[in-house]
């Protein structure tokens, strides 16, 4: 893609559509809407931002605010054929904190830099937001109909358990949903380099489960000088290790052994169904993730106890964060309550269902086409995120979600690690590249 130098800065020379998504997903991410968890957040100008830029083209959009500041934005785009089910496409507003020290730039600023642009929710999910947004209001201005009927919906509460975004919108207003049977959303459609040069694009067609439990051990407080049998933390400690230490068996869905059966013949390496690790190894970074998908997995996060040097607490408490593969929950729990015994209590913190799909039908096939429409060379497979999205709440209303927000990335960076994490940034070419294969699929979907 060439390049020119406007005003001392090196740009790409882009079309519309691209622009469009490139200059919102900057002014996006100089939006703060940061979500703290335990309630505390505000998508208000995010989503108000989301209704500018919609009621610009003619489009109405309404918001649905789950309560004071915690926003949700819905629009609908009639197609030519209303009698098809409809299809949701769907981001969330929210992201999550950015420690402003950390970063080698300011987390707010959308600045371009070698390439990229910079900041939260970079990659988590304002890129998709604003593809999404670009495409819409492509179409607006050149009268286009997509084929069926799409509701625009963009979610507050993603990043802390979707209380106040799509759970409550699908408990509070499922008519917005209603005579839709699929959903796009985040985290898919991503290219990942492997072998001699081939780019598999992840389409999430899988998610596990979430299970986040507080482990509390109860014990008899008394002087840090004196001999205790019965200590709370050391009782809590015993099993938090046990969790962390523990080696889960290995459990294979079919969303998993697709994806390793494409990723051994794209490497030419042995597929064999009994032990699919040694071919994680050809995954480079991305093998995190995809490894966690394996197996259920339990990793201790947070610990709680005592108030002074001297005084051996009463009580102690740790969280564990949970996930479970689809059909699995009851492995999960029945081994964590046989490793930390029957003396710890469980309190459920958050619990979430896993989902997996079929990577088949016309809206996969669109998925595909869309993505090598734009890289003949790509090979598109299903994979297991080992996180979960806003398309776990659809679900309850009978929702087929898939994650497809396309992004064609650099072979040496770290995708993973940006989610969530310092610098985080995305390519523009990677926007470029994603936001032409998501106007391919919505309009032949």
């Amino acid at each position: 893609m060439a390049l020119k130098q406007i005003d001392g800065l090196a740009q790409l020379n882009l079309d519309e559509l691209e622009l469009d998504a490139i200059t919102m997903c900057q002014e996006m991410i100089r939006i703060p809407s940061v979500n703290f968890g335990e309630g505390k957040g505000d998508e208000k100008a995010m989503a108000d931002y989301v209704v500018a830029k919609l009621t610009e083209v003619g489009i109405a959009a309404r918001i649905y605010e789950a309560a004071p500041g915690r926003c949700n934005v819905v629009a609908n785009i009639p197609g030519v054929d209303l009698d098809r089910p409809g299809l949701v496409l769907h981001g969330h507003i929210d992201v999550v904190p950015a420690n402003a020290a950390d970063w080698s730039v300011d987390p707010f600023s959308g600045l371009i830099k070698d390439g990229m642009i910079w900041g939260r929710g970079a990659v988590d999910m304002k890129n998709m937001d604003a593809m999404i947004l670009a495409i819409i209001r492509k179409w607006a201005r050149s009268g286009f109909r997509p084929p069926r009927n799409l509701v625009l919906v963009f979610f507050a509460d993603e990043e802390a358990g979707m209380t106040f975004g799509s759970r409550w919108m699908v408990k509070e207003h499922p008519e917005v949903f209603a005579n839709c049977s699929e959903a796009i959303s985040e985290v898919g459609g991503f290219s990942v380099t492997v072998g001699d040069g081939k780019r598999l694009y992840l389409v999430e067609a899988a998610q596990k489960g979430i299970h986040w439990m507080k482990l509390t051990a109860n014990g008899r407080a008394g002087h840090g000088s004196m001999m205790n049998s019965e200590n709370a933390i050391t009782a809590l400690s015993t099993a938090v290790a046990k969790i962390g230490a523990h080696s889960w068996p290995q459990r294979y869905t079919k969303s998993v052994k697709a994806f390793f059966a494409h990723l051994a013949k794209a490497t030419g390496k042995p597929y064999e169904e009994s032990d699919l690790r040694p071919l994680l190894s050809e995954l480079g970074t991305t093998a995190r993730m995809i490894g966690a998908t394996l197996q259920n997995s339990a990793n201790p996060t947070m610990l709680n106890a005592g108030y002074k040097a001297n005084v051996i607490p009463q009580t102690a408490s740790a969280v564990i964060d949970g996930r479970f593969l689809p059909g699995m929950e009851e492995e999960l729990n029945a081994t964590i309550r046989e490793l930390i015994g029957p003396d710890i209590q469980i309190e459920t913190v958050n619990r979430d269902i896993a989902l997996e799909v079929e990577f088949a039908g016309p809206l996969v096939e669109a998925m595909c086409n869309a993505i090598l429409s734009q890289d003949p060379e790509g090979l598109p497979v299903p994979y297991m995120m080992s996180g979960g999205t806003d398309n776990k709440a659809l679900s309850d209303l009978g929702i087929e979600g898939y994650g497809f927000s396309p992004l064609k990335l650099p072979v040496d960076l770290d995708f993973m690690s940006l989610f969530h994490g310092v610098d985080e940034r995305v390519p523009i070419e990677g926007i470029v590249f994603g936001v032409r294969v998501l106007e391919n699929l919505l309009e032949n979907c």
